[in-house]
């Protein structure tokens, strides 16, 4: 009996192993490590280690790679194919159909466990979306110009950066110049010829690409949804679409096998995200999410939503400790019984990103929060309904997913991040949130609400001043922003002497307002003035008005 029992289990097996051929390996430690966590140089890009001094980032274990001496072991078990690992969570991908290998290397001390998580790689579908379905149109090129004097001619994709202010911060220049965006999505058809990317081939944008599926450097074949997201930050097509970081430097990464559904894509994420903080990225945007699979012993539940439960939200909580920020559309399942966010959206420092349309109005099939531990879901919410973008005719057409909404805030907050570099990544997320229009009461379908990019980076400006005041100042007496002023302003100045100095508001026919006082203890030293609720007051011209001791001085504002 005991016998009949063992044969069929080993059927049972070799039934299972002959179904999946993809494992992930995990190991116990990092020991017989070939480099030194005091010689980083050795094993993190110089780039790397430039953005984890800069943010005061300790480099440790995660950083080392996975044991060379461990994977040589693997490597020699049989019939075996390493596909990609995973330093951060010390992961190793192999393929084989070997039942035999995958014992013997069950049974290495330094193997913590293996998972079986895909079968052999599928071919292509002929599917438009490894996530949702995009309802798409073309649309005929119009000009919606706030004015026609506007530097960048948006056409139809100016609702979709306005409704951020992102044209403020075009208009300021910030356009992504110097920032790098690492894209992990399923892949960008056509992006080689596509019209909406001659500006950013010309100017060789595109830093590199990696099939993380195939294991080879092309990009261009496979399917064309990171293509679409890619339009929306990248494209170039004045008067009919213009990109949220046009300006900005990008790395294509295909992580996603569209034609199956298995966690091994998780894994792939993870070595993308390590590749891209190789790089030197600043951000990493993703329009996928994992919930369920082809085969449903692999599915999550909404309790796995926790911010540390899946392979993927791991990973990008981890790209987000390493100085990078992670932003990620919050799924399109609002209208399904699943309802909730997929992974990785439900990680603590992963920007999850609903959707909206460019009236504010929210997506029904955006998907709900909050984390399965009670954390606010999605994070923000940006324009995923009826999203401008370019198809792969070249033409501009219109789409609905939190895909969408993902990109489109994402290059927008490089934009702002390319202002201010010497805030951390968290920081710059921070300051994303507070600008949002209902971040005092946020709620489970837009989180803390439409950010305003206009709002952040003066939040941040004001920031930056109390941190260095005298080095914005320069050789300057006295500087008041923002001009013009809305609800509040800040006044910086420089003293004369030790003391007091008073600050008059003045209006348009020489009324004094309101008086306020700052003492220096020094010469030289920088006063701070932070006027804040001054919405009472009509629009016009003002004057600050600034006396200490027998020196005085004005400076004219204006609301």
């Amino acid at each position: 009996m005991k016998k009949l029992f063992l044969i069929v289990c080993l059927l049972l097996v070799k039934g299972i192993f002959s179904q999946e051929t993809r494992y992930i390996i995990e190991l116990k430690d990092k020991q017989a490590n070939q480099f030194q966590i005091s010689n980083p140089s050795a094993f993190l890009s110089a780039k790397a280690i430039a953005r984890r001094t800069k943010y005061k980032i300790e480099i440790d274990s995660t950083d080392l790679p996975v044991s060379k001496k461990y994977t040589d072991s693997i490597l020699a078990s049989g019939n075996i194919q390493i596909l990609n690992t995973s330093k951060w969570l010390n992961l190793v991908l192999i393929q084989t159909s070997d039942a035999s290998v995958l014992q013997k290397i069950n049974s290495f001390p330094f193997v913590k466990s293996s998972s079986a998580i895909a079968r052999r790689i599928s071919g292509n579908k002929s599917i438009e979306d490894p996530i949702e379905s995009e309802e798409q149109h073309r649309v005929q090129p119009r000009n919606r110009q706030r004015i026609a004097a506007d530097a960048i001619q948006y056409g139809n994709s100016f609702g979709q950066v306005h409704i951020h202010n992102g044209d403020f911060l075009h208009e300021l220049g910030l356009r992504g110049e110097n920032m790098i965006i690492a894209m992990l999505d399923a892949g960008y058809q056509g992006y080689l010829t596509n019209r909406a990317f001659d500006s950013v081939r010309k100017k060789g944008q595109i830093l590199g690409t990696w099939d993380f599926v195939k294991n080879e450097a092309s990009v261009n074949e496979d399917n064309s949804h990171g293509m679409f997201c890619f339009s929306i930050m990248a494209g170039n097509i004045p008067s009919q679409l213009v990109g949220t970081a046009p300006a900005a430097k990008y790395y294509l990464f295909r992580t996603e096998d569209s034609g199956s559904e298995f966690p091994v894509e998780e894994q792939n994420w993870a070595a993308a995200a390590e590749r891209a903080d190789s790089a030197g990225v600043d951000l990493i945007t993703s329009s996928l999410g994992y919930t369920t699979f082809d085969k449903s012993g692999f599915n999550h539940s909404y309790q796995d939503m926790d911010g540390d439960h899946t392979i993927v939200t791991r990973a990008a909580d981890m790209a987000a400790k390493k100085g990078i920020i992670v932003t990620n559309s919050a799924g399109n399942d609002g209208s399904s019984p699943w309802k909730y966010i997929a992974a990785p959206a439900d990680g603590d420092s992963v920007l999850a990103i609903g959707a909206v349309n460019a009236d504010g109005l929210i997506a029904s099939f955006s998907s709900y929060g909050p984390s399965s531990d009670g954390r606010v879901k999605p994070d923000v919410a940006s324009v995923g309904w009826n999203t401008f973008f370019v198809n792969t005719n070249g033409q501009v057409s219109q789409g609905n997913g939190t895909s969408f909404a993902n990109p489109n805030l994402a290059g927008l907050i490089v934009c702002l991040w390319q202002a201010f570099p010497e805030f951390s990544n968290m920081e710059i997320i921070d300051a994303v949130k507070k600008s949002a229009d209902q971040y005092s009461n946020p709620d489970d379908r837009t989180g803390y609400g439409i950010p305003d990019l206009k709002k952040a980076y003066e939040a941040l400006l004001i920031e930056k001043q109390k941190r260095d005041k005298s080095a914005i100042l320069g050789d300057t007496e006295i500087k008041v922003f923002p001009v013009p002023f809305n609800g509040q302003f800040t006044v910086l100045y420089k003293s004369k002497q030790a003391g007091t100095v008073y600050f008059e508001l003045i209006d348009a026919g020489g009324k004094r307002l309101s008086v306020y006082n700052q003492s220096s203890t020094v010469a030289g030293q920088v006063i701070f003035l932070d006027l804040k609720e001054l919405n009472r007051l009509p629009r016009g011209g003002y004057s600050i008005r600034y006396h200490e001791g027998d020196y005085q001085g004005v400076v004219r504002i204006l609301k």
